[in-house]
């Protein structure tokens, strides 16, 4: 795994995975996005090519990332 692969893991279970981008291979980093509302979800971008999606989820809640 390359050191800077960014790693998600469940604070229930202990369940982790590693992200990377599909489309450039580049690992994913850790980050929020503020919605219309206000409300802040937690979320994965690509540095590269700046797609994002919603962060992992496991036991019903977002994994966290220690970066």
């Amino acid at each position: 795994m390359p050191k800077n692969m960014y790693t998600y893991e469940c604070n229930q279970c202990g369940m982790s995975v590693n992200a990377s981008c599909g489309k450039c291979d580049t690992p994913l980093e850790n980050d929020h996005l503020t919605l219309d509302d206000g409300t802040v979800v937690q979320i994965s971008k690509c540095p590269s090519c700046l797609g994002k999606i919603k962060s992992p989820l496991c036991c019903g809640e977002d994994m966290t990332c220690a970066v």
